[in-house]
């Protein structure tokens, strides 16, 4: 038996979509696994005990192993934990699309399962006050949406019936993960959110508390209702906000698979008949899938947090919501027009002209506010002094090049080739590598990919590889050193890299680099390498060969260093952390993890006038190239080409052709 401590840094902690990842990663491995917090153990391989268990990013836990291959299954598990980017919001969640408002006149459309009568009287003007779940304004005619209680007929059945309420209850599931599944419209974006939920409704917590509850001669119905709003109870008792707003999910797909055994069919959004503000008791991220969101202006709900699945995808799509209003249901439903305000909370019902005519002006201003940030997505920026920064994105698949390409982005200043390895059980071969290579590079052409090599150790392990044990992996045998080491690994990524350069755009980035013979070494491998293509007939190209500065090693050695280099990358992570002599990972130590202490600016600033006597490139791919109080320090410093996530690049583009002062008024 092996076991690990690691520091989570998965951003939100162990919420439903990274839970269901982990659980899924855990499950391809033999051995038995387990997450321990505190007293509290769960297994790894089971989504919602790990969600129970309400492990929150930057808390410490311990990975348990127990089989023939714990010790790779504990390196692929600490290296999913370790890593801040999964679970991030995908590109542009959060700031959302172009807010929208579409003044409907004509009158609500009210879908109540309940029938709730109207009050006699209605004051006009009514307003309340929620939770900001997704910023923006809306305005316009209401859709009334609520659903009718669920009860089961009966609750037990005899004996030998049990057999077919199995069925019914295995069929009713499979029939409302259908419908939910075979989503339409923009709402097919939320793929991992969906197949969360679904995860969830097949696990034994769920799918399997019922069967069990069936076999006990429990009717079908009144099983799931009994299990699935116990489930729902489990996790909202959590302390985890996040955590919590998953119940809001476990009961609506409670509800939906009730309603099939019941033969009541329930509300649903695709009935929406034109562009509304939706008003609701709560909504889940079930009660999404089937909606075209074009249609939805804004979101109200009298439940609900902003971290449920609801905000997520609202702030996703820039649909205002307001969750957590204090309005009765009767109120919501005879209201026949509603105007919202995401940001403060602020709900107006049956209210004036003159406040939409208001509205309509904040709207106006706000599309002129961001269409002044898509307006940067082809620029090439320059400072208000004229230097040229070039603006490039940081991608790990394919899959990223979309998103990089929409942004704007100029090339890629970082491709990391260890995740194309960790997503297989073995070393991908030379022409996998290629062919990815070559897309990644055809895609930007004429800007440059910059693809660096394996970047691997015992702190990101690999299939096939043994990597030994180290009581300080970020100190051990990785990246440039491991590669060196390793020609069976090393050799095939050159070869691919060598081909794929026939696109004169692509170029070639070693890692962790802390000596100038560890470049020579490379150098010479890659003119074998070249030789023996030549000798096959293959086509083959020379890209350019830069290094990362990640250690003061490289920062003391640059002037060195750049006499073999074509280019610089400076890795602000990890040369914060070394200069810094903290552990980044560490929580207790974040104080001192700081890109913008004098040390590391002075570190950057010997690796920028090295790289400028060399008249040679630098670049920066760490967290700072894309934090805006950041990036006007790293341009007086001499830094010419910053690279981020996607998703940063339009902001980073804006807050460069702002920057003031004269080129390298800082060197």
């Amino acid at each position: 038996m092996l076991e690990t401590p690691v520091v989570v840094k998965v951003h939100e902690g162990l919420h439903a979509r990274p839970a269901t990842q982990f659980a899924k990663l855990a499950k391809g491995f033999t051995c038995s696994l387990k997450i321990g917090r505190g007293d509290a153990w769960a297994d790894a391989k089971s989504a919602v005990k790990l969600m129970l268990l309400g492990i929150k990013q930057n808390e410490r836990i311990v990975i348990r192993a127990e089989g023939e291959d714990e010790r790779e299954a504990l390196g692929r598990l600490a290296e999913f934990l370790a890593d801040a980017s999964v679970a991030l919001p995908a590109a542009g969640e959060g700031a959302g699309s172009v807010l929208k408002s579409v003044a409907v006149e004509q009158s609500s459309t009210t879908h109540d399962a309940t029938s709730v009568e109207a009050p006699a009287s209605q004051p006009p003007g009514l307003s309340f006050k929620g939770v900001a779940a997704s910023e923006g304004l809306a305005f316009g005619q209401t859709y009334a949406y609520f659903k009718a209680e669920i009860v089961a007929d009966k609750q037990f059945v005899a004996p030998h019936e049990v057999g077919d309420e199995l069925c019914r209850f295995d069929a009713a599931l499979e029939e409302t993960l259908c419908v939910m599944l075979e989503r339409r419209g923009d709402a097919a974006q939320h793929d991992e959110i969906f197949s969360a939920i679904a995860d969830v409704a097949r696990s034994d917590d769920f799918a399997g508390a019922i069967r069990e509850r069936v076999s006990s001669h429990w009717s079908a119905e009144a099983a799931t209702l009994k299990c699935g709003f116990d489930l729902a109870a489990a996790f909202a008792s959590l302390s985890d906000e996040y955590l919590r707003s998953r119940a809001d999910d476990i009961r609506g797909l409670t509800r939906a698979v009730a309603a099939v055994l019941l033969g009541k069919p329930q509300a649903s959004l695709s009935e929406l008949p034109g562009p509304s503000i939706v008003l609701a008791d709560d909504l889940s991220a079930p009660d999404l899938a089937r909606a075209d969101l074009r249609n939805i202006l804004g979101i109200v709900c009298t439940s609900g947090s902003a971290t449920s699945h609801v905000a997520i995808i609202a702030r996703a799509h820039g649909i205002p919501a307001i969750l957590g209003v204090a309005a009765d249901r009767a109120t919501l439903c005879t209201a026949a027009r509603a105007a919202l305000d995401g940001a403060s909370g602020e709900l107006w019902l049956d209210h004036s002209p003159e406040l939409e005519e208001a509205i309509s002006r904040r709207l106006e201003a706000q599309r002129e506010a961001q269409a002044s940030l898509l307006a940067y997505r082809d620029v090439e920026p320059s400072t208000q002094c004229g230097q040229k920064i070039h603006v490039a994105a940081n991608l790990g698949s394919l899959a990223e090049i979309e998103a990089a390409q929409r942004a704007g982005a100029m090339g890629v200043g970082l491709f990391r080739t260890e995740l194309l390895f960790m997503d297989q059980r073995r070393v991908p071969s030379e022409d996998e590598q290629y062919e990815v290579y070559s897309t990644l590079a055809r895609a930007f052409a004429p800007w440059p990919v910059i693809v660096r090599t394996l970047d691997a150790g015992a702190d990101k392990p690999l299939p096939g590889v043994r990597f030994p044990e180290e009581e300080n992996p970020f100190l051990g045998w990785r990246g440039i050193r491991m590669c060196l080491d390793c020609p069976e690994i090393f050799e095939p990524q050159l070869r691919a890299l060598l081909r794929a350069a026939v696109h004169d755009n692509l170029c070639v980035m070693l890692p962790m680099v802390d000596d100038i013979e560890e470049v020579r070494r490379t150098k010479a491998i890659m003119a074998r390498l070249s030789g023996e293509l030549t000798e096959q007939g293959i086509a083959h190209g020379r890209p350019k060969l830069g290094i990362m500065i990640e250690t003061p090693a490289a920062v003391l050695t640059a002037d060195l260093l750049a006499r073999e280099a074509d280019f610089f990358s400076i890795g602000t992570n990890d040369l914060t952390q070394y200069v810094m002599a903290v552990d980044r990972m560490n929580p207790r130590l974040a104080a001192l993890y700081r890109t913008d202490h004098l040390a590391v600016l002075q570190a950057i600033r010997i690796v920028c006038d090295a790289a400028r006597r060399a008249k040679i490139s630098v670049g920066v791919c760490g967290e700072a190239a894309s934090q805006p109080e950041m990036i006007p320090t790293l341009v007086r410093l001499g830094v010419d080409e910053l690279s981020m996530s996607p998703s940063a690049i339009l902001r980073a583009k804006k807050v460069i052709t702002e920057i003031e002062g004269t080129q390298r008024d800082a060197a």
